[in-house]
């Protein structure tokens, strides 16, 4: 009976030690338990979030060197447009220049040679008056005689 006694006394001790560790130790340490797998479970999310949120920044960044290079491009074939329609109006600009440039040019020997051949005129009606003179052996008067010169001017044109 002993024995059955010691083996009754200790399932009452174990039940009672069980009741006791069930109702004062049990929950405590499932609540840290449980609160330990929330902290897990949210840094486990975190970490889901952080590494989608690292993929969405890594797509937007790529999408926006891609706008980027796109948008160097077309503001490069802008500015080469604009360089050629510069250099084509420049181009054209010094071929005006350069046609007003000969035509001034021409315009200028022209009144050159017009000059130059009124020059020889009158030298020529000069000598022609002097040659005049020395073979008639009297001075004709030049401004007696402006009609004739200028009708001898004339006639050398």
């Amino acid at each position: 009976m002993n024995l059955n006694a010691t083996l009754i006394a200790q399932l009452v001790v174990f039940f009672i030690l069980g009741w006791f560790t069930m109702k004062y130790v049990w929950p405590p340490i499932v609540k840290a338990l449980d609160e330990r797998s929330a902290k897990i479970a949210e840094g486990l999310a975190a970490a889901d979030k952080a590494k989608a949120d690292l993929a969405l920044a890594e797509k937007k960044a790529v999408e926006e060197l891609r706008k980027a290079r796109e948008e160097a491009a077309q503001l490069r074939a802008a500015a080469d447009k604009q360089i050629a329609k510069l250099m084509e109006e420049a181009r054209a600009e010094a071929a005006r220049l350069i046609a007003q440039a000969r035509e001034a040019a021409e315009q200028e020997a022209r009144a050159a040679v017009e000059r130059i051949k009124d020059d020889l005129r009158e030298e020529v009606a000069r000598l022609a008056v002097a040659g005049a003179e020395r073979i008639l052996r009297r001075e004709i008067d030049a401004k007696a005689h402006a009609e004739l010169l200028a009708n001898l001017k004339q006639e050398l044109v």
